[in-house]
């Protein structure tokens, strides 16, 4: 009896060392930066290595950017605890602080919009432009493409079909070949197309402001809460920071709290409700 009692309380003891592992990972082990796919993942892996550098030097560890194939798999992959820093727009980072745990750092002080883009020439000057027209959005889950689908309900639009894309560039692409009549993205990539091709586009209707790119530390890595915000606050400050936000038309960092993400609980739940029916 006694050796069954010492048997399982080792094993007890074994599943709780393994626990604790996992919930306090290795200073040797990558801290993950996941960064919503809002552009190719070469591109962010490439944008974002500044940041990574300045995390590095701080946390004294390594420090990976990594992103998912969409914004839904994103969700579901941050939500699952992938990251110890999920970068995502607002309404994701809603869901992730609401039902995952995650903790508001910071977001850019630019604007974030979503917009409808259409054929520079176009003859729309109305909403109902639309009616029985090809538009288009990126993910299901992405917040440029709820905002447009809200937009289209709204104003009672209904196209004849609403195709989603990878990207941006990809929406750029479809309309000016006559392929769809206008298509939602953000702001920031409009402004990142090649001049040649936003001089071929027009912004047809704007969003308010919303939470963009917000930065989310996991729960279980709460006790570097002060020295990540710190550290990014540092990278905001010194010159390569200043190039980083000059370069991407980011404005700097500015605190953001649970007050400002829950606003966008109606669209997290949309994403919540993705997830839960398994969709992409």
């Amino acid at each position: 009896m006694i050796r069954k009692f010492c048997m399982a309380a080792a094993m007890v003891a074994g599943l709780a060392a393994n626990a604790a592992r996992a919930q306090t990972p290795a200073v040797d082990e990558p801290f993950l930066v996941g960064v919503a796919p809002h552009t190719s993942a070469r591109v962010i892996i490439e944008q974002y290595q500044p940041v990574r550098a300045a995390l590095a030097a701080a946390l004294e560890r390594p420090v990976e950017i990594v992103t998912a194939p969409d914004f839904t798999e994103f969700a579901r992959r941050a939500v699952a605890q992938e990251y110890d820093i999920a970068i995502t727009t607002g309404h994701q980072a809603e869901l992730l602080r609401a039902d995952a745990g995650y903790l508001p750092l910071v977001t850019y002080q630019a604007d974030f919009r979503a917009v409808l883009v259409v054929e520079h020439t176009s003859a729309m000057k109305k909403p109902e432009a639309l009616n029985g027209a090809v538009v288009l959005g990126l993910n299901p889950s992405s917040l440029v493409t709820l905002w447009g689908l809200h937009w289209l309900r709204d104003h009672k639009v209904e196209p004849r079909q609403i195709r989603h894309v990878s990207a941006a560039d990809s929406v750029a692409q479809l309309i000016l070949s006559g392929d769809a009549a206008g298509g939602f993205m953000s702001l920031a990539n409009f402004q990142k197309l090649p001049q040649e091709v936003q001089d071929r586009l027009r912004v047809q209707e704007s969003s308010r402001p919303m939470a963009g790119r917000v930065y989310m530390l996991n729960g279980r890595d709460a006790a570097l809460r002060d020295k990540v915000h710190a550290a990014l606050a540092a990278f905001g400050r010194s010159a390569e920071g200043q190039r980083y936000f000059d370069d991407n038309k980011l404005g700097g960092y500015r605190d953001i709290g649970a007050a400002e993400l829950k606003v966008m609980a109606p669209l997290a739940d949309e994403v919540r409700q993705v997830l839960k029916g398994g969709g992409k």
